[in-house]
């Protein structure tokens, strides 16, 4: 097998947080250029599209006059962000402008990084082939059953297993500098053999790794919906309670409307902290609603946030733990407030 069994996420030679924080510059910004998604897979919110609206969550794609506002807000940060994730709620490949979302990225000099995660559904050569072109530098596939009936009963989706095994083998011919990362929930192998999985696209891809189900979304109960009992971490490690959440001090997200939260997993829109269609991503990041959320954490009072209070994103999925630096780095954002207030 070619690809190295490796998780998405990249753990080595990580920047120490403790040391940087607080930051001018985001290190990520996450921008979804589609909140809908063509599959129902009850691990996720977005599957459930009666729950999505009863949110009143817009659902649709990103207009690329908001995206290239977004980027050229990036100007105003004092250096490029480290990566753009584009990539939220929904599948990105809905956008039909994803390859020409890439392209403005890379031309503004303001990106160091962009990447992606896909369900492979609709990564036909045509559609993927100009986004390769265009100069992403990952792109995640999430592998959602090792056969036809497996994604009908999981996704609601017909997918026809041997097209997308094809698809995912011509990718990888016509990848250039692209890294593949190939990944599928353990749960889903049901009964297969995880070799199975290594065997059919491990020669195809840069890295692959069978990850676990996680609860990371707040207020949604992944193991009720799945009828999975989860008692590892999403990468197969052990739980660990970190209560301080490092995304926040790190990262933000742009919907596709245009909303800005302070997390990813926003699936709601209870986390909203801006409005990137009126505000420049720099206020939005220096924001008297984010900060008040990062004092929040750092005061040691997450768990009364009725959102971040019930979120398993930090037991699960290998955040970085500032949990012994919280009073010295409370200490720091209070007087970068102080010194940043004009009043």
């Amino acid at each position: 097998m070619k690809a190295k069994i490796k998780p998405r996420i990249n753990l080595d030679e990580r920047t120490a947080l403790q040391d940087v924080i607080p930051l001018d510059t985001p290190f990520v910004v996450f921008v979804d250029p589609a909140s809908a998604c063509n599959f129902r897979c009850p691990f996720c919110p977005t599957g459930d599209r009666a729950l999505i609206r009863e949110t009143g969550r817009f659902q649709g794609v990103m207009s690329f006059e908001l995206y290239r506002k977004l980027i050229d807000d990036l100007a105003e940060f004092p250096r490029p962000i480290k990566v753009l994730r584009l990539y939220k709620d929904g599948e990105p490949l809905l956008n039909k402008r994803l390859a020409e979302m890439v392209a403005y990225a890379k031309a503004s000099d303001r990106v160091d990084y962009i990447d992606t995660t896909t369900n492979a559904s609709l990564m036909t050569p045509e559609r993927i082939g100009p986004v390769i072109e265009a100069g992403l530098d990952k792109i995640n596939i999430s592998i959602d059953g090792m056969n036809n009936a497996q994604y009908r009963r999981f996704t609601g989706f017909d997918m026809d297993f041997d097209t997308l095994v094809e698809r995912v083998r011509w990718l990888h011919r016509n990848k250039g500098a692209c890294e593949i990362v190939v990944k599928i929930p353990s749960e889903l192998l049901d009964g297969i053999e995880p070799q199975v999985f290594y065997d059919t696209f491990g020669d195809h891809c840069d890295r692959i790794f069978i990850e676990n189900f996680a609860p990371c979304w707040p207020e949604f109960d992944v193991e009720a919906r799945t009828g999975f009992s989860i008692t590892q971490g999403i990468y197969q490690q052990p739980l660990q309670d970190t209560d301080t959440c490092p995304y926040i001090f790190y990262a933000f997200s742009i919907n596709a409307d245009g909303l800005a939260s302070a997390c990813f997993l926003d699936w709601g829109r209870k986390l909203v902290v801006g409005d990137a269609r009126r505000e420049s991503l720099r206020a939005i990041w220096n924001g008297e609603r984010l900060n008040a959320l990062r004092l929040q954490h750092l005061e040691g009072r997450r768990r009364e946030h009725p959102v971040c209070g019930s979120c398993g994103q930090l037991t699960h999925c290998l955040p970085d733990n500032i949990d012994p630096y919280r009073a010295e780095l409370l200490e720091r954002l209070r007087a970068h407030l102080a010194a940043a207030d004009p009043s």
